[in-house]
């Protein structure tokens, strides 16, 4: 299986790792220079983002001030003096334009009295208003308060970045326990952790940045968070877990360095270049928002591969055999060869046809709830109890009904100017709107001062996330009016033509996908039967995260252990996000499993005993890798967003079901049946035994007078495992 191509990876990629050991303190103060000035540039712009999701030429924002009164009505003369006391406060207070305060003739204030609300325009767009604007506005309101009249932001002036810090600090800390269990020392265990914090900074930073240049959606930041932390960790340990090994085998520091980024760190390249190639199928969609939360965790992918593969072999080269320093006492460092791993192979290939068999019965159970997955769009009443979104809600829906949190545009542009309010088509159109099926109620109409435009606001009788929504949007675009072309917007109703031009482009989505890492895959190992297979089980894994999403957020098993108070819709873009981000990361441990296994068949030719020892080799540092990403995903469950609680689940309960059901069973089990098939190439009848002499120490890339062992078992193999050679 040796092959021009990834001979050509495999010495470009010890080239660089000796480039990395010559220089390595010029290496890591590039790094912190770049760190630091992604910090500043942060801490003096900040992160801008975009809470409403959108099609291209969309923009449906406001602010309001939700005022209840404590006693009597809001219209009565002691609660108004004090509104308008406040309002008159708001209205000084920065980047506010004008206030429009609560009146019933304007349907502002509810039919009891109790509840009303001000319009607040302010002088920047949706994605820059920062929590200082809605304090500052919520501070000047104060009067009201102070005479007993509850005072809360709706709208944009509630719409915050929901704080991952718990997130991070509980992923980072499982992460902690599993590495010094993995390396049963401190230094070693804090460089994976170092790497990902870095990778984490510049990368999320970068992310946060991008928002001053295009919209930036706040899920970005923290779906990068995720990715950052998972992958930045995860890499740098396969390269760890290599480096110690060869130190092991009595290779020099120099030597082992350029060996680890030769080998693992070619293996690193190629998973880094799965996943960014999968976010990069998310662009067939043609959905902003997708697009944009592919390059955002494409770009944190690609910071955490450059940094596992220039920082960390940097760092390695300085540190050197002191990486097993500071040892934890009762700690004993375990072999990678992981005995149970091989007692497993040896169980699954000993009967392939009984685990193959049982774990597709299983993954299809895990799947099964798929069936009953339907699209739908999230809102504020769907946020934790209590935040500042579901307060404002509440507030609104209980004074206006469900549908004020939803309200729709109807524009019609005219084919002869219309008179103005009066026009007998204006009242003709508001009159059939009002009487279409889901509509509560329409507000006087606008027009245009050359009469072609009119805009009415419509309220629905259903809550934004409700599907009944969906069919009254539908309802206004049959409306044609005499004389004039309709067209429904706001947010609802973007949302449903997201959510229609997601179901319509997911299956072009999921071909583009699959067939690049196919192709990847077989680029690597030029085996078109492990390209096929690999893609089925990834995708097997995907089918076992959208069951977890529908038995959890749709049919609410175990909804409240989400924090959350019920069931609610799976939000249209998620499922199609986390494919192409799980078929990239699964493909991850794909990679590092076949690769071990294609190391032994290439010296032995056995088929079954490659496959017993590709899994022992390495069954303990996937899993270990697997059990960190799982933990970091899972830890943003707790998230007050319930868009990243179905990100945190979909991704942790699939990583899962990946390491240990899929690639610890079904995968050995299938190559077991499929014997020398796996290995079958067109014109060929499977690799040869060739020379374990490495391209990388034919090419003399191994620093002068350092003399090691091959880099890898196998020549032709574009990279090698993390763990010892079998």
């Amino acid at each position: 299986m040796n092959t021009v191509e990834t001979g050509a990876v495999h010495r470009m990629m010890g080239a660089l790792g000796s480039a990395v050991v010559r220089r390595p303190w010029w290496v890591i103060s590039a790094w912190l220079l770049v760190a630091v000035t992604v910090a500043a540039l942060i801490a003096g712009f900040g992160r801008p983002t975009e809470e409403d999701v959108s099609l291209p030429g969309s923009d449906e924002a406001s602010g309001q001030l939700i005022f209840e009164a404590g006693d009597g009505r809001l219209d009565d003369p002691a609660n108004v003096a004090a509104v308008t006391a406040a309002l008159d406060r708001v209205e000084q207070a920065p980047h506010v334009v004008s206030v429009t305060p609560p009146a019933a003739a304007a349907g502002t204030i509810s039919a009891d009295g109790t509840i009303g609300y001000a319009t607040v325009r302010l002088d920047v767009g949706p994605r820059s208003v920062t929590r200082q604007m809605s304090d500052d506005i919520v501070d000047a309101a104060a009067p009201a308060r102070d005479a007993g009249i509850e005072t809360v932001p709706g709208g944009a002036l509630a719409r915050h970045d929901a704080a991952t810090h718990t997130s991070e600090l509980l992923g980072l800390g499982v992460a902690v326990i599993v590495l010094v269990l993995v390396f049963g020392g401190l230094v070693a265990a804090a460089l994976p952790l170092f790497t990902g914090l870095l990778t984490l900074l510049i990368g999320v930073g970068a992310v946060g940045l991008a928002g001053h240049l295009t919209d930036m959606p706040g899920v970005a930041s923290t779906l990068a968070t995720m990715i950052g932390l998972g992958v930045g960790i995860d890499y740098a340990l396969f390269l760890v877990t290599r480096y110690r090994a060869l130190l092991d085998d009595g290779m020099a520091v120099r030597s082992a360095v350029v060996a680890t980024v030769a080998s693992s760190g070619s293996a690193v390249l190629f998973a880094g270049g799965t996943v960014i190639v999968a976010l990069g199928g998310l662009a067939v969609a043609q959905v902003p928002i997708l697009t944009t939360l592919g390059w955002t965790a494409g770009l944190v992918v690609l910071v955490a591969v450059a940094a596992a593969t220039t920082l960390l072999p940097a760092l390695l080269a300085v540190l050197g055999p002191r990486i097993g320093a500071l040892r934890v006492p009762g700690l004993r460092r375990r072999g990678d060869s992981g005995a149970f791993w091989g007692q497993l192979a040896d169980r699954v290939t000993r009967r392939p046809g009984r685990y193959a068999l049982g774990t597709a019965v299983l993954l299809a159970l895990l799947a099964a709830p798929t069936l009953g997955l339907q699209l739908g769009q999230t809102d504020p009443g769907d946020d934790l109890p209590g935040s500042p979104t579901r307060v404002g809600y509440d507030l609104m829906a209980e004074g206006f009904g469900p549908g004020v949190n939803g309200l729709l545009s109807v524009v019609v542009e005219w084919d002869a100017p219309a008179a103005g309010p009066d026009d007998p088509r204006v009242l003709a159109l508001r009159q059939e709107l009002s009487a279409t099926n889901g509509v509560a109620a329409v507000a006087p109409p606008a027009v245009s001062d050359d009469g072609r435009v009119s805009t009415l606001r419509v309220q629905p009788t259903t809550a934004p996330s409700d599907p009944a929504t969906v069919d009254t949007v539908a309802a206004l675009r049959d409306v044609q009016p005499d004389g004039g072309q309709l067209h429904v917007t706001g947010a609802v109703a973007i949302k449903s033509d997201l959510t229609e031009r997601v179901a319509d482009r997911m299956p072009w989505v999921i071909a583009v996908v699959v067939a690049l890492s196919a192709l990847l895959l077989l680029f690597a190992f030029r085996a078109p039967v492990l390209a096929v297979k690999a893609a089925v089980m990834n995708l097997l894994s995907v089918g076992a995260a959208y069951g977890a999403l529908v038995a959890v957020f749709v049919w609410g098993w175990g909804t409240a252990v989400t924090g959350l108070d019920g069931p609610v819709p799976v939000e249209s873009y998620v499922p199609m996000m986390l494919f192409a981000l799980l078929f990239g990361l699964s493909m991850d441990y794909e990679v590092f499993l076949l690769t071990a296994v294609g190391e032994s068949w290439q010296r032995t030719g056995d088929n079954l005993l490659s496959v017993r020892t590709g899994l022992a080799a390495t069954g303990r540092v996937i899993t270990s890798a697997a059990l960190i990403m799982v933990c970091v995903f899972a830890s943003f469950v707790l998230n007050p967003s319930p868009v990243i609680k179905m990100f945190g689940l979909g991704m942790a309960v699939a990583i899962a079901v990946d390491a240990t059901i899929i690639r610890g069973l079904l995968v050995p089990a299938t190559m077991a049946l499929l014997g020398r098939a796996n290995w079958w190439r067109p014109g060929a009848g499977g690799p040869a035994v060739e020379d374990t002499q490495t391209d990388t120490q034919r090419d003399g890339l191994l620093p002068a007078g350092e003399a090691g062992r091959p880099l890898d078992a196998a020549a032709g193999l574009p990279f090698s495992t993390g763990g010892n050679p079998p």
